[in-house]
């Protein structure tokens, strides 16, 4: 982007790009991550193949679950085609702050190891920025095959810095015992509520349980409801930068889309859309109302899919699809974009053999399965159309297909994690009545041009009121 340079990474660990918090059994201590890095700066001196032996790649991944089983049958496969290259798996956190961490650690010290990084959607700029991964544009990657929101997303500077593994994105879920079809506007989503909703609600004669809620959300102060914001903003014609990285956040289509959650929440007039307890809520809180059948729509990410539909605990099973996230006049569906991105650590020893990895890895074929057997949605577009990602998602791939092409990345600069710890404390603000939207917004602008000049990346002719 223009006016940008370089900068350092970011001292802050950012959060699942879900904006989930990591589950305590998958996190672990900071000595535990200490011990880690000792152990890879350790191998990374040792792990030479005899002479015309292969090359041997490292591979940091998760050491449990579905995910590790088809990560290991996949890499043996790799190998076998490939006996001229060892794979390495090498067992990491899969709380996404402690394995950002452990990524620092380790590439701060200049290790080369491990060879290939398994990133999130919103670390490729600040790695990129700070030197830590390969450029892949010398490989000649068909970008074109994958939709373009995920490649935009790890591009720095108009280069490409990794390729885009599996993606997560935000969209609507809806009770289809009770709505005809899924909200469009942000009008229809009233409507529905106040119809299906409350004292007056009318009994459900579909076998689903009748709503206490209406629509629900992430509302407590992390990440979630920053990707939350950009949705709704997004709907209303609104960015959080614009497409030159200008701080974008206090222009009047973004003022509308806080100024509606903030009246979600809060009610009046007409019917309470969100109930309040909403600005305390994380992803799951969020799931359970839904799943319970408490509430007639959620903004959710993927992974509920199969959480709604196959849990016995479900009161939803058979009464729930998924559509795109609704907009108003003058904005468009707009889903945030999250997932796994796979990037090359520069220093290391063998790129060639770590790109062919990455390559047959992001193939179509390895996408499909990994689809089929974990569940996460691929990122090439023209899977969509295969009748064998339509059994292994459980859902029409048609809706999942226009919710993605239509996902937007959180803005891509090596310091987002401070730049969204600024506007989730500006947006909570608003929408708990401690601040006017417009007030908040403004202020959270503020801070952020502030910060963008401080670090060297605000803009050419950004001055600390925009402009």
């Amino acid at each position: 982007m223009p006016g940008r340079r370089s900068a350092g990474p970011s001292p802050v660990p950012p959060r699942h790009p879900r904006g989930r918090p990591a589950a305590p059994a998958a996190a672990v201590s900071a000595a535990a991550v200490s011990a880690l890095c000792v152990a890879a700066v350790a191998l990374a001196g040792c792990r030479a193949e005899a002479p015309g032996g292969p090359a041997v790649v490292t591979f940091p991944g998760s050491a449990v679950g579905a995910e590790a089983v088809v990560l290991r049958r996949q890499l043996e496969r790799f190998m076998e085609a490939r006996p001229d290259i060892r794979v390495i798996s090498r067992p990491t956190p899969d709380a996404a702050d402690q394995r950002h961490q452990l990524y620092v650690q380790w590439l701060n010290a200049g290790a080369s190891t491990p060879d290939i990084l398994q990133l999130d959607v919103v670390w490729t700029p600040e790695f990129a920025a700070a030197g830590w991964i390969l450029p892949l544009d010398r490989f000649a990657p068909d970008t074109a095959a994958f939709f373009p929101a995920t490649i935009a997303a790890n591009r720095w500077d108009g280069t490409l810095f990794a390729l885009p593994w599996f993606v997560d994105v935000g969209m609507l879920y809806w009770r289809t015992d009770l709505l005809d079809a899924a909200p469009r506007s942000f009008a229809e989503v009233e409507r529905a509520v106040a119809r299906h909703v409350g004292a007056t609600a009318p009994p459900d004669t579909a076998g689903g349980p009748v709503p206490r809620y209406g629509f629900v959300w992430q509302g407590a102060r992390y990440e979630g409801l920053v990707t939350v914001f950009q949705e709704i903003a997004g709907g209303f014609g609104g960015r959080i930068l614009d497409e030159r990285g200008r701080v974008a956040v206090d222009e009047e289509p973004a003022i509308r889309a806080l100024t509606w959650m903030r009246d979600a929440v809060a009610g009046g007039a007409g019917p309470r859309v969100s109930p309040r307890t909403t600005l305390t809520w994380h992803e799951e809180e969020a799931r359970f109302a839904f799943q319970n059948g408490q509430a007639l729509l959620m903004r959710n990410w993927p992974y509920a899919v199969s959480l709604l539909a196959t849990d016995p605990d479900s009161r939803v099973r058979g009464h729930f699809a998924i559509a795109p996230m609704p907009a108003a006049p003058g904005g468009e569906p707009t889903a945030a974009l999250g997932g796994s991105q796979l990037a090359i650590n520069a220093r290391t020893e063998h790129p060639e053999a770590a790109w062919a990895v990455l390559e047959y890895l992001t193939r179509p074929e390895q996408m499909l399965e990994r689809a089929a057997l974990v569940g996460q949605y691929p990122t090439r577009e023209v899977l969509y159309g295969e009748p064998e990602l339509a059994e292994a998602l459980g859902v029409d791939p048609a809706p999942v297909r226009e919710i993605i092409a239509r996902a937007r990345p959180r803005p891509v600069s090596p310091v987002y994690t401070q730049l969204s710890e600024i506007l989730q404390i500006r947006l909570h603000r608003a929408l708990t009545g401690q601040a006017e939207p417009a007030d908040a917004l403004a202020d959270a602008a503020r801070e952020m041009r502030a910060f963008l000049r401080k670090v060297g990346l605000a803009p050419d002719g950004e001055g600390p009121d925009g402009g």
